[in-house]
């Protein structure tokens, strides 16, 4: 079994806690360059909200390398406020109403709500017209928010010792675990940049404009992906506790398989435990990575998650620092691509 970080836990704690739906990453973003700042050489904002930080020099033998992993969340947006103060909304992101229902939510003005349901007929099914957002005003001029507001999913970090729940583990686990591979290289001859992109729930939009400035020769994104270990759940061979999971396709992109085998090389070569994904639904900034400019070879390292997309998503604490391992240990040496 890996030794688990301490440190790791610890920032996946404050980075779950963070809120910051797609379009709203300040408070998150700032959380971040924080902690990273005294371990890299340039650290800036681009236009779009993206978080780039560059660690080394490309030296003989080296590439210029962008491993991306978004801080946004999933979340929703105010539309409309009744005269008894109910809110209305539209979702930010993949946000089922069954996954709504009872929820609290947080307002990146401080405000907080449940998310409640209007009665449903016989045999209807919930629906996200449906619900509303109460924050316990008497009124629209009493209500604390308005038109245009964003709120996250409010839950706590919950450490169940090998297993971590959180709401937004999609993908501040994948940050985590950036994070903690960006202190562990200490040698490379390769120049990173670690992007900490915005908007990918809403169409990778961070991730297509970081790799156009950044223009990378090899691009690695760090997400979590879909697991087949729970009761008649998908069928797919991605198991939570066996090791990070190495992409070979989404519904986004092809894993360059070049990228594919220096992974699992790496993997070997470290006596790492880890999976081949093949997700059947879903997307990463991967894809976006590999369209840039003329084309990049890029891939994707998968930290297994159940219950994605709710507010109360689970990973395994050794996959978490396994994928540190083989993330640290494919950023510190010569990429043969």
């Amino acid at each position: 079994m890996a030794k688990k970080s301490n440190d790791l836990l610890d920032v996946l704690q404050m980075l779950v806690e963070t809120p910051g739906p797609s379009g709203s990453e300040h408070l998150i973003r700032s959380k971040i360059e924080d902690d990273i700042r005294d371990h890299v050489d340039e650290i800036y904002t681009d236009a779009l909200g993206n978080l780039v930080a560059k660690k080394g020099s490309k030296k003989e033998g080296g590439k210029r390398v962008m491993v991306s992993s978004h801080v946004d969340e999933i979340g929703l947006m105010v539309t409309h406020i009744d005269d008894n103060g109910f809110a209305r909304f539209i979702t930010i992101g993949g946000v089922s109403p069954f996954t709504c229902i009872g929820g609290r939510v947080l307002f990146m003005n401080g405000s907080q709500g449940v998310i409640g349901m209007e009665r449903l007929d016989k045999d209807e099914h919930p629906s996200l017209e449906k619900l509303f957002i109460d924050t316990g005003a008497t009124s629209k001029t009493d209500s604390k928010i308005g038109v245009g507001d964003v709120a996250g999913f409010e839950r706590p970090f919950v450490n169940l010792g090998k297993r971590l729940v959180a709401k937004s583990m999609d993908d501040r686990a994948a940050v985590a675990v950036t994070i903690e591979a960006l202190k562990a290289v200490k040698k490379s001859p390769n120049e990173i940049y670690f992007v900490f992109s915005v908007q990918e729930e809403v169409g990778l939009r961070g991730a297509i404009t970081a790799a156009y400035g950044v223009d990378p020769e090899v691009g690695i994104a760090v997400d979590v992906t879909r697991t087949g270990d729970t009761p008649k759940g998908v069928k797919m061979e991605v198991a939570l506790g066996k090791g990070p999971a190495i992409k070979v396709r989404d519904s986004s992109f092809i894993a360059d398989p070049r990228v594919v085998n220096w992974m699992v090389d790496e993997a070997k070569a470290q006596n790492l435990p880890y999976q081949m994904e093949v997700l059947e639904a879903g997307g990463t900034d991967g894809a976006a990575i590999q369209r840039t400019r003329a084309g990049v070879p890029a891939g994707c390292l998968s930290i297994p998650c159940r219950y994605i997309h709710s507010p109360s998503e689970m990973v395994d604490a050794d996959d978490l620092q396994h994928c540190v391992s083989l993330l640290a240990g494919l950023l510190s040496k010569e990429i043969g691509i």
